[in-house]
């Protein structure tokens, strides 16, 4: 079946719509999306054109001229996108440097491997049910596992359909979950019959796989403080048959939702989310060195919070998609620093199984070929006998 014609200059309109659009209060994926969605009569091709069109104008704006009209600019940035897709290696160090604003140089270590990274496409991961990873990839076809063991169950996925329109995605056989995503739930390493508190779920991706490790079986409590994001959890809970979950709003207060003392506790954490930089462009120049200060007093408030919930002998994961030293090894410092009552419980990266464990993890793109993350890890200890 032939492929759709290409309206080139719809397209460059739809693109220069959105970018004009896209502001700090309008983040360009949200903008794009609702875009999209208000716009009939556009063909896939078209859709997967204006996308490209947007998210090479952010990734490569370091090194774009803006006083020149925005459609030049445009295409400037695919230049430079082919060009890099071509040779990533024509692009020198100093030249990676325009990749992100300058002051993130004081609270990121701007390594050329992990600038190299973010000009690069992102990749597309799977989550399949657990157990079902190779028959999933012979269904969908075009998949890759990220490794052995529970890893079999990661997919990386090349193909070119619609995903969301499957019997497959439909049926819950799967989700969509970046791999740095699993790797947390993989560090969390619930068990079937524990109890266990998302305290960040958002719209409950980390929720479904803590869900799906324990088979099903026992309790998770999944609060966020945005009802229509807990709202957006019960569709995804229903789709995929989880059950053992309960729902409940939360703003962040001084005590947590529930009197219940977990086995585990996750604080998937508000953060500056530099570690998706490279999903995100559009994130690289509207976030501020401001906006990482303010974030470190709430990620510190919320373990604070959260480690009250966790009972003797139980686990507390600290999780944050970002890579700043202020928001990562820093603020699992602080907590440790703060209560002995905790200490670090060291766990085996499962990417990297080689590596010594470790309690805390700083996962890079470049490494990963995901987003970047950093997970901490603490056991609460138990009260010794009088």
């Amino acid at each position: 079946m032939p492929k759709p014609a290409l309206r080139t200059e719809i397209c460059s309109k739809v693109a220069r719509e959105v970018l004009l659009h896209s502001n700090r209060e309008h983040p360009a994926d949200e903008v794009l999306h609702e875009t999209l969605a208000n716009r009939s009569g556009l063909n896939k091709a078209e859709r997967q054109e204006i996308c490209r069109q947007v998210f090479a104008y952010y990734r490569w704006l370091g090194w774009l001229d803006a006083h020149a009209p925005l459609e030049q600019q445009i295409n400037r940035a695919l230049n430079l996108a082919a060009r890099f897709k071509n040779d990533p290696n024509s692009f020198t160090a100093d030249e990676l440097q325009r990749a992100v604003p300058s002051w993130i140089c004081s609270y990121v270590s701007t390594t050329e491997a992990w600038l190299r990274s973010l000009q690069a496409e992102p990749r597309l991961w799977l989550r399949a049910r657990k157990g079902t990873g190779q028959k999933l990839a012979r269904l969908l076809g075009n998949c890759t596992p990220a490794g052995d063991g529970a890893l079999s169950d990661t997919l990386e996925y090349r193909g070119e359909l619609d995903l969301y329109r499957t019997p497959e995605f439909h049926a819950g056989a799967f989700e969509i979950q970046d791999i740095s995503s699993q790797i947390v739930g993989f560090v969390c390493n619930p068990r079937p019959g524990e109890t266990w508190w998302d305290a960040c779920a958002g719209e409950g991706g980390k929720t479904l796989h803590l869900s799906d490790l324990m088979n099903n079986q026992g309790l998770i409590w999944a609060s966020d403080r945005i009802p229509w994001r807990l709202n957006k959890l019960k569709l995804r809970a229903r789709r995929a048959g989880v059950f053992n979950y309960r729902a409940v709003v939360w703003n962040g207060g001084p005590r947590p939702p529930t009197r219940t003392m977990f086995d585990g506790v996750l604080v998937d954490a508000p953060c500056s989310g530099v570690g998706t930089w490279q999903r995100h462009p559009h994130a690289r120049w509207t976030t501020s060195p401001e906006d990482v200060l303010e974030l470190v007093s709430v990620q510190k408030h919320l373990l604070n919070v959260a480690s009250s919930a966790v009972k003797p002998g139980g686990r507390l994961v600290y999780a944050v998609c970002t890579l700043t030293n202020a928001e990562t090894s820093d603020v699992a410092k602080d907590f440790s620093a703060r209560h002995p009552e905790f200490e670090p419980e060291p766990v085996i990266n499962p990417i990297l199984p080689q590596t010594p464990p470790s309690a805390e993890l700083l996962l890079w793109p470049q490494e990963i070929g995901g987003n970047g993350m950093f997970i901490a890890h603490w056991r609460r200890k138990n009260p010794k006998p009088a």
